[in-house]
């Protein structure tokens, strides 16, 4: 799935010329952390974050003299200043894996999407990488579970659990069968959408699944 379809179209973006206070009133009203910084052509210049205001900042062990010509300063320095001017981004092309890497991988918060000629066309933060996998896999739905099943050994696991789900009309949306853990049987998981657990379980045993349940350790008082 394309972040395109999940991406904040026609984003708040800001100039290089830009001041400080301006940035900082923006990010506060908008209640976002990153923000774009194109050139008159709006392609992509720079990234300035909420971090690099408070990094601008300055130093609370100096003189109230000294903070106060600091802050006197910072009223007229330009973004341009404290921007990133290293920063990486996301095309229309990329998927909703591409994103999560790159989230993950440079431990960031939101990445622009720009087209071919480095244009700012949307952006794409965590919070929307969330909401589209809610959507995608029907988390939060009413009726919503997740089942684990063990491999039974046989071939095309998957394929004969869609069978038995679809033959007993239980809507699912992920079905996915991953490495096994050291020591551990392989197995596969699956979500589902349906109050009546019972007859998942029920349905998928008779196909030779067993229904991974959850251990529960002992109290010990």
């Amino acid at each position: 799935m394309f972040i395109t379809q999940h991406m904040t179209r026609t984003p708040v973006t800001v100039s290089p010329e830009t001041t400080l206070p301006a940035v900082r009133e923006i990010l506060g009203k908008g209640k976002f952390r990153h923000l774009p910084v194109v050139d008159g052509e709006n392609r992509l210049v720079g990234i300035v974050t909420d971090r690099d205001l408070r990094s601008a900042s300055p130093s609370s062990v100096l003189s109230e003299e000294r903070i106060k010509a600091c802050l006197s300063e910072l009223d007229q320095t330009q973004v341009s200043a404290i921007m990133s001017r290293a920063f990486f981004t996301l095309t229309p092309m990329s998927t909703l894996d591409d994103a999560l890497i790159l989230l993950d991988r440079e431990k960031i918060g939101a990445l622009p999407v720009v087209d071919q000629e480095q244009r700012v066309i949307g952006m794409f933060s965590t919070r929307d990488l969330m909401a589209a996998y809610r959507r995608l896999f029907g988390l939060g739905e009413r009726g919503s579970a997740m089942i684990v099943v063990e491999h039974d050994g046989k071939r095309k696991p998957l394929s004969r659990i869609a069978k038995v789900l679809e033959e007993h009309s239980i809507r699912f949306t992920r079905l996915i069968r991953t490495e096994p853990e050291e020591g551990a049987p392989e197995r596969i998981y699956l979500r589902v959408n349906t109050y009546n657990i019972s007859a998942v379980h029920q349905a998928l045993g008779e196909a030779g699944f067993s229904v991974v349940l959850p251990e529960i350790p002992e109290f010990i008082g």
